[in-house]
């Protein structure tokens, strides 16, 4: 588990987990619970949710669960909608493996200036 030194995070835990099932589909729900730090009990909650949200698909593997994202559903809130989650994860895994900001697309606005 992680801790956040300022008490918060731009993520909310349906994002954190939806991040750690597009990372490791097939992550235990203890696992994925101990990464985001929430209970497991909570994880199962999240699951049912993005599985209700047509966000995630549960398939059986025997006696585990293999989870997939749907990468083109969109963000919920208006202000994202326009968002796809498949290329909201690219972004978050293609910037945490590489540790540096992704390239601009051509003919894309600058990035808004950010104030320290």
């Amino acid at each position: 588990m992680t801790s956040s030194p300022v008490g918060w995070t731009f993520l909310s835990n349906h994002g954190h987990v939806l991040v750690a099932l597009a990372i490791n589909p097939d992550a235990r729900m203890r696992d994925i619970a101990a990464h985001v730090g929430i209970t497991e009990r909570a994880v199962q909650m999240i699951v049912r949710d993005l599985e209700e949200g047509g966000y995630v698909i549960r398939e059986r593997v025997g006696r585990r669960n293999r989870y997939t994202v749907v990468g083109q559903s969109r963000f919920r809130h208006p202000l994202e909608e326009h968002v796809r989650v498949g290329d909201f994860l690219a972004l978050v895994n293609w910037a945490a493996s590489r540790g540096a900001t992704p390239p601009r697309r051509a003919g894309a606005s600058p990035p808004p200036a950010v104030r320290p």
